[in-house]
């Protein structure tokens, strides 16, 4: 393993995204380890796709594309566990194993190896993890991974969206934030946005007027003076006059976005937050009970009305979960009219904590179920935010990522 891990550690710095497969492949079988194929999630996390080396020979034929529903590589990415998989015509252990950056789900990675033991998982998730961070690392510049986490034409909007937004799922044994947006491929006007300093995690959601391009640069102008006056430490109640001022300076008076931005002290739970004209956040309690967190809101950033605004407090309990979220959730709708509701929407978030899902597999799970009640064709950006506090000295009992011991789950 140790072999393995420093060749393709050497190898590293100057390997492709295209190149991944082949080299870990030629590393793996160092540890005794074969049939290595690397799988990515699509951008709706619906999909797992294959990664093949660019000119590599036609070999073996492996399906190029997975569902995550109802197949055994999609469990072992919804649960975030090792599971094994079907033996290969000579014997050989199969697995597959999540492709994690942190907490946030990539993919999934299959190994086949000679024995069913300790020793032979170590070494497939040291493997995985380092095939991650070769993913992530190389990702960025590749046109390749764009093109494979896509099943279709996306806009210019949305281009701009993804390449703005964090992560969709971050971690750090304090929190777990995880987030979606949709339309995938034809967002504009929404955005979130979290990050975090010292003991505080700042938490926002953007939704600029229009459905159009000129929405989505609205959306990243507000975000990108919420992060620039930010990290210049200003305070959460200045932040959201900063955004109206570029707005107005850009804009004029022709464009407007709402949102909420909040601060969640970790070493204390107490979740400050102000609204610019937005639905009130959301808290969900002991998997069983929610509460909307209302505020005075001030007006939309952009439209220049001179409202007060007005910072609010909470003190949250170990556990909680806070929901940021935009009107194209509760007001999806069928053909018939019939809106997803907020009931629905918190029933859902809910139901699916009771199961002791991981917060980015219960919100790809709601999202599905969005987009299904609105036949897939939503009217309206519709985005989460949500983000659970562990309590003030307590670490993550939630393991999204597979370790070292985890038990193997046989199907």
């Amino acid at each position: 393993m140790r072999r393995m891990l420093m060749g393709l550690l050497a190898d590293s710095h100057v390997m492709s995204f295209e190149h991944i497969p082949e080299v870990v492949s030629q590393h793996a079988a160092v540890a005794g380890l074969t049939d290595v194929r690397v799988y990515l999630g699509d951008l709706q996390r619906d999909l797992l796709r294959l990664l093949v080396s660019e000119g590599a020979p036609p070999g073996e034929r492996h399906p190029a594309e997975l569902t995550v529903e109802g197949s055994v590589a999609g469990r072992a990415y919804q649960y975030g566990r090792v599971t094994a998989g079907a033996s290969g015509p000579d014997g050989r252990h199969c697995w597959w194993i999540p492709l994690l950056d942190g907490t946030e789900r990539l993919g999934v990675l299959h190994v086949a190896g000679p024995d069913d033991d300790e020793g032979t998982l170590e070494a497939m998730l040291a493997l995985a993890s380092l095939v991650a961070m070769l993913v992530v690392s190389s990702r960025v510049t590749s046109d390749t991974y764009a093109r494979l986490s896509r099943s279709r034409a996306m806009n210019v909007a949305a281009e701009m969206q993804w390449q703005l937004m964090p992560p969709r799922t971050y971690s750090d044994g304090r929190v777990t934030i995880g987030a979606v947006m949709e339309p995938a491929y034809q967002v504009s006007g929404d955005a979130y946005d979290y990050a975090t300093t010292g003991n505080i995690v700042h938490l926002s959601v953007f939704d600029a007027m229009g459905h159009d391009t000129a929405a989505g640069l609205t959306a990243n102008l507000a975000v990108g003076a919420c992060r620039n006056r930010r990290r210049q430490d200003a305070g959460l109640a200045d932040l959201g006059d900063a955004i109206e001022e570029v707005l107005l300076e850009q804009f004029g008076h022709n464009r407007f976005v709402t949102g909420v931005m909040a601060d969640l002290d970790t070493a204390t739970g107490v979740l400050a937050w102000t609204s610019r004209g937005h639905l009130p956040p959301v808290v969900i309690r002991g998997g069983r009970w929610s509460s909307l967190l209302a505020c005075p809101p001030s007006h939309p950033m952009g439209s220049d009305l001179g409202l007060p605004t007005t910072v609010c407090h909470e003190h949250l309990q170990p556990g909680d979960r806070v929901v940021l979220y935009t009107d194209g959730i509760t007001e999806a709708r069928t053909s018939a009219g019939v809106e997803f509701g907020l009931t629905a929407f918190v029933d859902f978030l809910i139901r699916h904590h009771a199961d002791g899902l991981p917060v980015p597999e219960t919100l790809r799970r709601l999202m599905r179920a969005v987009r299904q009640h609105h036949n897939d064709r939503l009217q309206d950006d519709a985005t989460i935010l949500l983000c659970e506090w562990f309590g003030p000295k307590t670490q993550s009992t939630e393991r999204a990522a597979p370790v070292a011991g985890v038990p193997l789950v046989h199907e």
